[in-house]
């Protein structure tokens, strides 16, 4: 059994899950409000709750839900699970791996956390340009639609400079969401390494260990390291000549 959760924003559909879940309740209720919802909004997010007595999917169900979501494998773009059930949490830990967008769980005891997580911002993209030096800061926790929000300034930013010098600054970045964010964040990196006439990278802790990685997909450029505490250093650097 669906029950449809209302009072969530628009682009977010939400599902309370009982008992065990059949093919009518997939073909009735969460297929029309997909298929509508991805009509009005290229990516939605999902709020699924699953109760105590929640048993399960059918055969007919599981097909469908795996039909639905090879259909639109990108038109999600974050879902929260709420559940105190063990062996929910493990699937959806091991299915979370394999999709390109974000998943996070909560207890049922939470469920005002998971709509505040799919509420909120958790991470952004800061462009700013001085002269020839195009600094791009990267903050918190990237989704997919952080790069797609940044890539028109971008490339408006790389269009003004003819050897524009990169500062690539890590200093409060936590990582990406999931798959599809990281996966933007290559087609980025794949789309502007030739440009950068010196690229800088600034960051601490373990990302010390990824800042090779990206200064190699920078190939053409004079390159260099400075950790988060070397910033004014870095600056002096990608300024000088």
């Amino acid at each position: 059994m669906i029950q449809l959760i209302d009072n969530l924003p628009a682009g977010t559909l939400g599902f309370s899950c009982g008992s065990q879940i059949s093919g009518d309740d997939m073909q009735h209720v969460v297929i029309p409000q997909v298929e509508a919802a991805l009509l009005e909004h290229d990516r939605i997010k999902a709020l699924v709750v699953l109760q105590p007595d929640f048993e399960g999917l059918s055969l007919e169900a599981a097909w469908d839900d795996t039909n639905l979501g090879l259909r639109h494998w990108d038109g999600f773009e974050r879902l929260a699970v709420v559940t105190d059930l063990g062996w929910v949490r493990q699937a959806s830990r091991a299915i979370a791996l394999l999709l390109p967008y974000p998943v996070q769980q909560f207890n049922l005891s939470d469920l005002e956390g998971a709509r505040r997580w799919l509420s909120e911002a958790l991470g952004t993209v800061h462009l700013e340009r001085q002269g020839e030096v195009i600094t791009i800061s990267l903050i918190g926790l990237l989704d997919p639609e952080v790069y797609e929000r940044i890539d028109d300034d971008l490339a408006n930013l790389f269009s003004q400079v003819d050897h524009p010098r990169v500062l690539l600054d890590l200093r409060q970045f936590d990582g990406w969401l999931a798959l599809g964010a990281l996966r933007q964040h290559l087609a980025l990196i794949r789309d502007y390494r030739h440009r950068a006439q010196k690229l800088a990278v600034v960051s601490n802790g373990p990302l010390m260990q990824l800042a090779p990685r990206l200064i190699k997909n920078f190939s053409q450029a004079d390159t260099q390291t400075f950790s988060s505490s070397d910033l004014l250093a870095a600056q002096d650097w990608i300024c000088s000549d």
